[in-house]
């Protein structure tokens, strides 16, 4: 799915940008969707015999090093990947003199638009951040004769970023003050306000990268607004109109709650639904959901589970430990535990000799059985809940209590 493929490139660029080398030795590598991979070939022989030219011998071994392991990993291709190529190699060991050449190669979910090669201390990631930023962006505004608060939703996270207070006085008039004259002031004030309202929204809203609009608030104020202040170009980009019972943050999060049917695409209403149901299977005399790691893991070997439901940012792994005694076994454990674990049979510390990232381990187990993963993030209250509850859970085919 598009989400673990995502989260797989979130976590690759993390991984690249904490390498550093001590030269110039780090080859990125992009190769476009559609490109002769043959080019690439070409390319890279004509790279190693340049490199021959480089006055220090550590520097000139390790790049062609790293040259030549891409050469052979490219053999393993008879044409180009349909979104194309990714590959980073070089020397990434800490110790001046020692050499570490390490690979990575990603067929990246989404084309890659560039060809590029590029040798420096550092990894050029510049192209994968292109990928990872969110397409799904929306703009939320909730006004009343009050208060306005404008929002930005990009993917599953919502901001605030600009509030508004009027001066427009309430119905009670002062003493001695005709009611026309007074409704006349505050009329006055009013459309004063929506005028300001509109100068930030103009500022706010007119991005291109914004999909859709919401409006939002109690009352008729926000028709007033749209119908009387809004451009007719901004106008198109209102996706709809919801009433909401206050305004400020309680205000936005409300209109968020509402407007499921007019994000029905976009991420987070997704995520809000799954983690909804999830939850009020909870609830149910006979529930089909479950959570817990091992709850979730031993569903998965029953066939029992349909989704599994992993929060993005669980430090846990699944690690395989053998002891000197010849005990082994695979478990999860918390990462920052994982180096501490001792043998239960001799009570020696055990070694490391595999180890795999949590949400991709559950993946592998949810394969098995023709189960999907949604990976779950903290940027709604429902996936923040989530992880509260420790981050692994399983909506069920049926209920296995």
């Amino acid at each position: 799915m598009a989400s673990e493929k995502h989260y797989k490139l979130k976590k690759l660029v993390k991984e690249l940008k904490e390498k550093k080398g001590r030269h110039t030795e780090l080859v990125s590598l992009y190769v476009p969707a559609g490109f002769n991979l043959n080019e690439i070939g070409t390319l890279i022989s004509n790279e190693i015999a340049l490199t021959q030219n480089v006055k220090s011998k550590t520097v000139r071994k390790n790049v062609i090093s790293a040259l030549i392991k891409i050469q052979q990993h490219l053999k393993l291709y008879k044409k180009t990947p349909e979104n194309g190529l990714a590959i980073f190699c070089g020397n990434v060991s800490e110790k001046e003199g020692d050499s570490d050449i390490e690979l990575w190669l990603l067929e990246p979910p989404d084309p890659v638009k560039v060809k590029l090669y590029w040798c420096d201390q550092k990894f050029e990631v510049e192209p994968l951040e292109e990928m990872m930023k969110e397409t799904d962006i929306y703009g939320l505004v909730v006004l009343d004769r009050s208060e306005a608060t404008f929002a930005i939703l990009k993917g599953k996270k919502m901001k605030m970023v600009k509030n508004l207070d009027s001066i427009v006085p309430g119905k009670t008039r002062a003493g001695g003050q005709s009611a026309a004259r007074y409704g006349r002031i505050r009329e006055g004030m009013l459309n004063d306000f929506l005028k300001e309202i509109w100068r930030s929204y103009k500022k706010i809203f007119s991005d291109e990268e914004i999909k859709g609009v919401i409006v939002g608030g109690p009352g008729p104020i926000k028709e007033k607004f749209v119908e009387g202040h809004v451009s007719e170009n901004l106008k198109k980009k209102i996706i709809g109109m919801k009433d909401t019972g206050y305004t400020g943050e309680g205000g936005l999060n409300e209109l968020l709650n509402r407007s499921e049917d007019l994000l029905k695409e976009a991420k987070i209403s997704k995520e809000k639904q799954i983690v909804k149901k999830f939850l009020e299977e909870l609830q149910t005399d006979s529930p089909k959901s479950t959570y817990g790691i091992e709850e979730v893991r031993k569903a998965l070997g029953m066939g029992a589970v349909k989704i599994v439901l992993i929060s993005e940012d669980l430090e846990w792994e699944e690690v395989e430990y053998l002891c000197d005694c010849g005990f082994g076994e695979k478990k999860f454990v918390k990462m920052s535990e994982k180096k501490n674990t001792k043998c239960p049979k001799c009570g020696k510390p055990m070694k490391i000799i595999g180890e795999m990232d949590v949400i991709e381990a559950f993946e592998e187990l949810a394969k098995e059985t023709g189960a999907e993963t949604e990976i779950i993030s903290r940027d709604s209250s429902e996936g923040h809940q989530f992880y509260l509850m420790g981050g692994i859970g399983a909506i069920l085919r049926f209920s296995i209590n």
